[in-house]
């Protein structure tokens, strides 16, 4: 099967579309195109990449003004499906089925509910933008072959739209990396987070947590603030240390060696139907996790003993967790034990896989039933 995943976003080298959706798909016989903004031309992991070429920068251009371009480079792969994980190729999307093909909507996230969240729209125009967006998604969506959701909330969207639905969602690979961090040494008392640095991901919060516990804070990724950015580069304390944005092997080495991962986002709707991939890579590593006390990721935490929920609002509460794990080292190494298990029975890519490539293969086969669609917790989505 010929298979072309598109996107006008994302890097080429985005983890969940080509080292993890179109690898898997390329190991599993496939022949896989991945058309992506700046990609070389050149196959890697038996995925062949393309480059898109996006003649507009701006969202809306791109949306109204790129259709036929992006069409025509689309056209020239000659694939038996057509997987796009964009919103705004959403009208590429319906000429492809105009043509006859199969496409599949890769949805990432709760669109309409992120609109919310974005500072740039003016508040006024917050509601008739988010209605507008979940009109067009969703009515779109009925033409679709195939929804391809982050998580089963976000799946639970489209259901009165498209039953042929499937929820993949994005948890780590297994791997030689898990066995390396299992095996660090711990050198020194710190926790750690690892992911996009902003205030609603609780960058506020653990500093001012850290400052009332016994142990450090390293943080790596990338800061959503320039100004933040700024301010955590020329910070002047030994408690709280910014390495910048960490490469495989950095972030091996910083989980290997804490005492726990943070992940105290704020209260809000799509943080608390969220699948963190970073909670899941802290367990991944064997440390335990202290995390937002959220109904769906406490049943998590709770269910595999694999860490501490805490007010993600209260930097004491925070504080105090942390300082338990560091009292209690004996316990925190079970949980990381615990949490490492979970991801090798349930939590993992290989899991998720399966599902993607079945999914695939009942669509190439036209024998696609709604019975492919697992709904195994409503209360989810991906971040």
């Amino acid at each position: 099967m010929k298979i072309c995943h598109l996107t006008s976003v994302h890097p080429y080298t985005d983890i969940r579309i080509n080292l993890k959706q179109c690898v898997s798909l390329a190991g599993a016989g496939h022949e896989v195109y991945l058309l992506a903004p700046n990609a070389p031309e050149k196959t890697i992991n038996g995925v062949h990449l393309r480059p898109l070429r996006v003649r507009n920068k701006n969202r809306f251009e791109r949306i109204f003004k790129n259709k036929r371009f992006i069409l025509a480079q689309v056209n020239e792969i000659e694939a038996d499906v057509y997987h796009f994980h964009d919103p705004e190729l959403i009208f590429v999307g319906r000429e492809l089925k105009k043509q006859g093909k199969k496409v599949v909507y890769d949805v990432h996230e709760d669109l309409p509910m992120q609109i919310y969240r974005k500072p740039y729209i003016p508040a006024f125009l917050k509601k008739p933008m988010s209605l507008g967006v979940q009109l067009v998604e969703k009515n779109a969506s009925r033409n679709f072959d195939l929804i391809c959701a982050a998580t089963p909330h976000i799946s639970g969207k489209f259901e009165k739209y498209n039953p042929q639905r499937i929820d993949v969602k994005n948890y780590p690979k297994l791997g030689k990396q898990q066995a390396v961090l299992n095996n660090q040494p711990m050198e020194e008392k710190y926790v750690c987070y690892i992911g996009g640095l902003a205030g609603d991901r609780g960058l506020y919060v653990m500093e001012e947590a850290i400052r009332m516990s016994t142990c450090s804070l390293y943080l790596a990724g990338n800061f959503h603030n320039p100004a933040d950015k700024a301010r955590f580069e020329k910070m002047e304390n030994d408690k709280v240390a910014y390495l910048g944005f960490l490469d495989k092997e950095g972030v091996a080495a910083l989980l290997g060696n804490s005492l726990a991962g943070l992940v105290v986002l704020e209260e809000n709707e799509p943080f608390k139907y969220s699948l963190p991939v970073k909670m899941f890579e802290y367990m991944s590593a064997g440390i335990p996790v202290i995390c937002s006390d959220f109904p769906l990721w406490r049943e998590i935490v709770e269910k595999h003993n694999c860490g501490v929920c805490v007010n993600p609002a209260d930097p004491k509460e925070i504080s105090a967790a942390i300082n338990f794990l560091h009292d209690n080292p004996t316990l925190a190494k079970k949980m990381g034990e615990n949490g490492r298990r979970a991801v090798e029975s349930e939590y993992n890519w290989e899991t998720e896989s399966k599902k993607l490539i079945e999914a695939y293969e009942q669509l190439i086969n036209q024998n696609f039933s709604e019975e492919v669609y697992v709904h195994e917790n409503s209360n989810a989505r991906s971040i």
